[in-house]
């Protein structure tokens, strides 16, 4: 399958990596580094030279209890980068907000992507999406951003996070959006808990079989530091392990902070599931 990004193409006959470039003073991970253009712009690209096939810019925090940004600040943070790199990269630039106006803008300057937290309800989002003609991610979160980590709860994680998804790509089409624009995220660390993270880990392939491409984002997140009672700095291992799980059981699109070891480990994974019995002879 061939997406095609406002006119830059990604091949997911195997699972490529979405480079993560936070613009934002206060982002989990990597908060402050990369809020001057300058240093955005480096960091991205050695992220392609690395073998990222996306970058995902994103100008608003979603961790838990991080403070909203107005839609003013968010595109004089975002709406540089997005520019800048659409002209000098050949992959696409993604664009990671939930505002409408903020998706409108960044395809006006080139984004060929969007990557949407609340799945396109929030007011105008639907309409913006449609009207961009490029591939739109939807992603599940119990809550919002600033509270979704205080209690999450769910009677069958895997089927309300399924249903809802497939809800929400029912909406989509209804309003105009390509089903070859559509792609999934089931959306881990947004409203769960580790052990919903955990079942939704195991029940990737339930997501697949959907015949949408899947995306997943799990680089460096709680879980991978609970599990390895782990700081932020020395959850790299544990998120390529994550990735490789989920690449191996046909997830498309994997968005990570460490792009070159990740990348690296995908190359195993498709040079393993693409061995055909034939070429036996040939080792």
């Amino acid at each position: 399958m061939i997406l095609d990004c406002a006119g830059k193409c990604v091949d997911l006959s195997r699972p490529q990596v979405m480079g993560i470039l936070n613009v934002t003073p206060d982002s989990f991970s990597d908060g402050g580094c990369y809020q001057r253009t300058q240093a955005a712009l480096q960091h991205a690209h050695q992220m392609v030279a690395d073998g990222a096939a996306i970058i995902d810019v994103g100008g608003e925090s979603t961790r838990p209890g991080a403070p909203a940004v107005s839609v003013a600040e968010e595109l004089d943070r975002v709406l540089p980068v997005v520019e800048a790199l659409s002209r000098e990269l050949p992959v696409p630039i993604s664009i990671d907000t939930s505002k409408a106006a903020v998706m409108r803008e960044a395809v006006k300057v080139g984004a060929g992507f969007i990557n949407d937290v609340a799945a396109l309800q929030h007011t105008g989002a639907l309409a913006a999406a449609a009207a961009g003609l490029v591939p739109v991610s939807l992603m599940h979160m119990q809550g919002e951003p600033r509270t979704m980590q205080s209690a999450p709860h769910y009677d069958d994680v895997v089927r309300e996070v399924y249903d809802y998804l497939l809800q929400r790509v029912a909406i989509c089409r209804l309003k105009g959006i390509k089903q070859e624009h559509l792609i999934i995220d089931p959306g881990f660390g947004f409203g769960k808990s580790l052990a919903h993270n955990l079942a939704l880990l195991k029940a990737l392939p339930k997501f697949v079989a959907t015949g949408l491409p899947v995306l997943v984002g799990i680089s460096r997140k709680s879980m991978i530091g609970t599990l390895l009672n782990a700081e932020l700095g020395d959850r790299v291992i544990g998120s390529v392990a994550a990735a490789v799980l989920a690449a191996n059981v046909g997830v498309k699109l994997i968005r990570v902070h460490d792009v070159k070891e990740t990348v690296e480990a995908l190359k195993i994974v498709s040079a393993v599931n693409s061995y055909r019995e034939c070429e036996k002879e040939e080792l």
